[in-house]
């Protein structure tokens, strides 16, 4: 069994966060391992405070994991501040740098950029954008925005179906090439597009349309988490990236197809149906 590590917060609701992304590990058959970068305090009902964690027990966790159980792929979330996105930072520079030793490869690293809730509550400071642009980006090999999150990080703006391609390859091209040689590839989701279509752009700058058909839910908290957890995990397992990004998209699709309503307001998915009992 392959482990994976997710750095993200912490949801008390489970529907996003580390304990969504343990249970899409689990789901894939992957031993999944956490490091908490802020304690949220919300529900199906929305976000109410945020409390990062401290930059010094981020990197403690980190290096107390990375020391007895290294990871085969790491998927990124919330980050909260500009020194959490710091110690993330040093901390891909000393991971890549020693898997590539041992492998003779790359291994995955797939970004959630976190940036605003669905409430509007900003989940990354100014600093922390700028930051995760200039420095984080380079270092990862996937991110999956959303369109207001792609829009932010390209610099182009992102009204409709045909901005996203634009708007992908501005993202790839603006971002530094790794030290490795590596480009960024943009797995961006369209779910508020009609249809919800998602465009990946390849590593290599070839762009594909994913279909994508609408799902009637109210239990809709962490898609986006889920798709970036459900892509690394398939990427992990060995599969070509498009073919990962399908199977991520199918695995979310059945997730929302079959959740139960919990909560009052967005509840979530129902993560664990690759393992449930029929």
């Amino acid at each position: 069994m392959q482990t994976v590590l997710t750095i993200a917060g912490f949801d008390p609701s489970s529907g996003a966060g580390v304990t969504a992304d343990l249970m899409v590990f689990a789901a894939h058959s992957l031993f999944g391992t956490a490091c908490i970068t802020a304690l949220t305090v919300q529900s199906t009902l929305g976000v109410r405070s945020i409390h990062p964690t401290s930059s010094a027990v981020l990197r403690a966790t980190l290096d107390c994991l990375d020391q007895d159980l290294p990871p085969a792929g790491i998927k990124i979330g919330l980050l909260a501040t500009e020194s959490n996105v710091l110690v993330i930072c040093e901390y891909l520079e000393k991971y890549q740098l020693k898997h590539w030793h041992r492998t003779e490869g790359r291994l995955p690293v797939v970004l959630d950029p976190v940036l605003r809730s669905t409430s509007g509550r900003e989940l990354l400071d100014p600093a922390g954008v700028t930051l995760l642009r200039d420095r984080l980006l380079p270092q990862v090999d996937w991110i999956t925005p959303n369109l207001a999150e792609l829009a932010v990080l390209s610099g182009v703006e992102v009204a409709g179906r045909d901005d996203l391609p634009r708007a992908c390859r501005a993202l790839q091209t603006r971002t530094a090439i790794s030290p490795d040689g590596h480009r960024l590839g943009v797995f961006a989701t369209g779910g508020h597009l009609d249809p919800p279509d998602d465009y990946l752009l390849l590593p290599t700058g070839e762009g594909l349309w994913l279909p994508g058909s609408r799902v009637v839910t109210r239990s809709t908290h962490g898609t986006g988490c889920a798709l970036s957890s459900a892509f690394l995990s398939r990427l992990v397992l060995g599969d070509a990236p498009r073919q990962a990004a399908q199977s991520a998209k199918l695995y979310v699709a059945t997730a929302l197809q079959s959740a139960i309503q919990i909560g009052a307001g967005h509840g979530p998915m129902n993560h664990l149906w690759p393992i449930s009992k029929p």
